[in-house]
């Protein structure tokens, strides 16, 4: 009698196939992040970026910083308070005071108030 080989696969086989995943996820697992790090501190670039032009043109129209980031939100030169990616809050943000006889207001320049390093070196509250 012939004894009818049944069909599936061995384990030997599936742990060759589980070792070769697991390799290649030990190698995209890392740039995966190394990735979502790199678009957080782009997102932080533009959104320092687009509030401090506002905050230019505030001064523009009006001869004057403003007072706080709500006001360049209620005046509509910003759609809404920007949200710093690296702490995932629009509170965290460091209000630069104007120098001395540069017009009144409390928000000349902003930075941020995140912990940490960026790959340069620079601090994220340096930019």
């Amino acid at each position: 009698m012939r004894r009818a080989r049944r069909a599936g696969f061995t384990l030997i086989e599936l742990l060759v196939v589980l070792a070769i995943i697991g390799t290649l996820l030990s190698i995209a697992v890392p740039q995966y992040f190394r990735s979502l790090d790199r678009s957080r501190e782009s997102v932080l670039r533009e959104n320092l970026r687009t509030t401090r032009e506002a905050i230019d043109r505030f001064y523009g129209d009006l001869g004057r910083y403003p007072d706080a980031l709500d006001e360049l939100v209620t005046r509509r030169y910003l759609r809404g308070l920007p949200r710093d990616p690296i702490t995932d809050s629009t509170q965290t943000w460091i209000a630069i005071a104007p120098p001395e006889g540069a017009g009144g207001g409390k928000l000349y320049d902003l930075k941020s108030g995140a912990p940490g390093r960026a790959p340069d070196g620079t601090a994220y509250g340096e930019w």
